[in-house]
């Protein structure tokens, strides 16, 4: 049932719209509680790390589906729990203050990094030790499921730094609202058009490969890296498109507690950005 490529595509799908949105909920619903409740949120979802990483471990050599379908949601469980402790402003980085305005370029890049440097560390660090311990293994999609999400999120901040048209922070909670200082909006930048060519790219070698495989439990897991490339792809263009796509989860969101405080704005073309 779960082998077909539109099943597979749409099991991403769903998983992608769900897994956000809960990630979503809880944030803003800590948010409207203090920060006490980021922490206990972060602590809280420890097991969803450590299931996370004993399901990519004991997936390694299970190419069958279900071992595929497994590792994929293994990673997506890894990636979770650092984008919630992320979002609750516990792992970010040690520049916690909005960016300066008319800041030169250099300096606005440093600090944009100084920004999210813890966070993009433990990235690379778990990525890593994923490289390591999925080396020569039969089954490497819980690698490569964390690898094109961590690919399109620095596609993506580095897009927001260049500057694109539309950026969406109605679910930027209020722990780390310093980050959108370091958006730009502006009508384009040179990136952008790179970043979606890659992503269209490796989207179709996904679906090269799932054709071609002749093992259901590789081809499966090749259509879930194609669905999941272009979500990214999709999401890219969310940037560029005057897209609603928040609408997909605000009607899930709890009311923001402070939703008359002003929050730092974002900048145009002649001041600063990420």
């Amino acid at each position: 049932m779960f082998t077909s490529p539109w099943a597979v595509a749409l099991s991403a799908i769903f998983i992608w719209w769900f897994s956000t949105g809960i990630l979503l909920w809880r944030v803003r619903h800590a948010d409207n509680r203090g920060p006490d409740a980021h922490m206990a949120s972060v602590v809280l979802g420890l097991p969803l790390l450590f299931g996370g990483i004993f399901g990519f471990s004991h997936t390694l050599a299970d190419i069958s589906v279900s071992g595929v379908y497994l590792a994929f949601l293994s990673a997506l469980a890894i990636w979770a729990w650092i984008e919630l402790a992320f979002l609750s402003g516990v792992i970010t980085g040690p520049n916690t203050g909005p960016c300066p305005r008319f800041s030169s370029e250099g300096e606005r890049f440093l600090r944009a990094i100084g920004a999210i440097a813890w966070h993009e560390s433990l990235l690379i660090v778990v990525l890593s030790g994923m490289a390591l311990h999925a080396h020569g293994a039969a089954n490497p999609f819980g690698l490569w499921t964390f690898l094109v999400l961590f690919i399109a999120r620095i596609s993506a901040k580095l897009n927001l730094f260049f500057g694109v048209p539309y950026i969406n922070t109605e679910f930027l909670p209020s722990a780390i609202s310093h980050i959108a200082t370091y958006f730009r909006k502006s009508r384009m930048n040179g990136l952008f058009p790179l970043s979606v060519t890659f992503l269209t790219f490796a989207t179709g070698c996904w679906v090269e490969r799932a054709l071609a495989s002749a093992d259901v439990g590789r081809a499966v897991g090749f259509w879930l890296l194609a669905a999941l490339t272009a979500l990214a792809l999709l999401e890219h263009w969310f940037m560029v498109l005057r897209l609603q796509d928040q609408k997909l989860w605000r009607w899930m969101m709890p009311a923001p507690r402070d939703a008359a405080e002003p929050r730092p704005g974002l900048t145009d073309e002649s001041r600063h950005g990420l």
